[in-house]
């Protein structure tokens, strides 16, 4: 519509008589009302259980799904929370209509769709080895993840407790592993780090932009990507005014991405990564040191990274000299990435920012929910970053 006929058509409207007005105004309260039955209510036909609501990804799964026009929530565990209200546990989701909290040997699946898992590393196999076969799984724990179950007990200190279930899951990457992702049962969901580290170098290995054997990661974290239980080392007098390493060589995270990146290479791939836990609740930001491709220029990354993701709506490079920051994707699945020469020739900087529990976690859960039923995949995430 043109800005005159929109003009007109105010002005007109302007000058209609109080009768008219209030016509038409009771017609748009009846419009507004009929509407919004109509997505609390027939529209939201999905049943999700959320397995370890009392978490913090189990938390913004359920901020999530409240502006999801599909999914509504059935059942929610919380094994120590059992008996409980959300608003008891999560205030802030106080306004919810939701069912309370029970101990997963009391859920009743019969009802349900599908299932966000968000318990504990180590606990998960045997839970989602028990549940109902008609159920779609997104599994938000590092069980699923790592596709070789001696790997698994290397990093993770334990057998694997489902190694046929793990030949079933498949790799929840979803902007590089979209179409696995649409026939699965049981979706790994990816880490924070590995999501934040795979999304910008997966396209510039494939293409061959970059060497494989040189690559560094200096990883930060908000506080919130060790969860919600309370430990020492993440009192406020612990975290705050400071940084540290932590996982220095031993990180869990380290298999995974370089799971993801072989896949990408056709041959191992080892690489550097260290992760800083950051006095701040939510954010990430990987600061990746490449070595380019003989003949490579920093302009042909940028360039493959745009053919890439020019089409994705979660993924953006920024404009040429633009450096991501975390402000910028707080509360958002967005991953905003971007690539500088470095001053060593032949070299590149990378940096990539998410928001470890919304794209690094439930965000990105939800995205694969969406494509295993068939909906579109930013249904529920069409949430702009929160700043200031």
């Amino acid at each position: 519509m043109s800005a005159t006929a929109f003009n007109s058509i105010f002005f007109n409207r302007a000058h209609s008589s109080n009768k008219d007005l209030i016509k038409q105004q009771n017609v748009k309260s009846r419009i507004k009302c009929s509407i919004k039955s109509g997505i609390e209510t027939s529209q939201k036909n999905v049943r999700v259980g959320v397995l370890g609501a009392s978490g913090y990804t189990g938390s913004e799964i359920l901020r999530l799904l409240a502006n999801h026009p599909h999914f509504g929530v059935a059942l929610m565990t919380a094994d120590r929370k059992a008996g409980q209200t959300i608003s008891s546990v999560f205030p802030h989701l106080g306004t919810q209509n939701l069912p309370d909290l029970i101990a997963i040997k009391d859920a009743d699946f019969s009802d349900v769709d599908a299932v966000f898992c968000c318990l504990p590393h180590g606990t998960t196999q045997e839970i989602i080895k028990g549940l109902p076969k008609h159920l779609k799984i997104v599994d938000l724990s590092a069980d699923f993840r790592l596709r070789d179950v001696s790997e698994y007990e290397e990093w993770y200190g334990q057998p694997h407790r489902a190694p046929d279930l793990q030949k079933e899951a498949i790799y929840g990457l979803t902007e590089v592993l979209r179409e696995e992702i649409k026939n699965a049962r049981l979706v790994a969901n990816p880490g924070c780090y590995p999501t934040s580290i795979q999304l910008p170098l997966v396209p510039l290995i494939k293409t061959n932009l970059i060497q494989t054997s040189n690559i560094i990661v200096d990883a930060k974290s908000g506080v919130s990507g060790a969860g919600r239980s309370a430990k020492e080392n993440l009192l406020f007098t612990e975290v705050t005014e400071g940084m540290n390493s932590y996982g220095v060589t031993r990180h869990r995270h380290a298999p995974e991405i370089e799971q993801g990146l072989a896949d990408a290479a056709g041959s191992k791939v080892t690489i550097s990564f260290t992760p800083h836990l950051i006095p701040m609740s939510r954010g990430m930001q990987s600061t990746i040191y490449v070595e380019m491709a003989p003949g490579v220029k920093t302009e042909d990354l940028y360039h493959q990274l745009k053919l890439s993701y020019q089409d994705e709506e979660f993924v953006v490079l920024l404009e040429n000299g633009v450096i991501p920051r975390t402000h910028s994707v707080k509360g958002s699945n967005y991953c905003l990435i971007n690539v500088f020469p470095d001053r060593i020739p032949g070299r590149a900087i990378i940096i990539s920012v998410i928001d470890n529990v919304v794209k690094g976690a439930s965000g990105q859960a939800l995205q694969n929910l969406n494509l295993i039923m068939g909906f579109p995949e930013n249904l529920g995430l069409s949430y702009l970053p929160l700043f200031p």
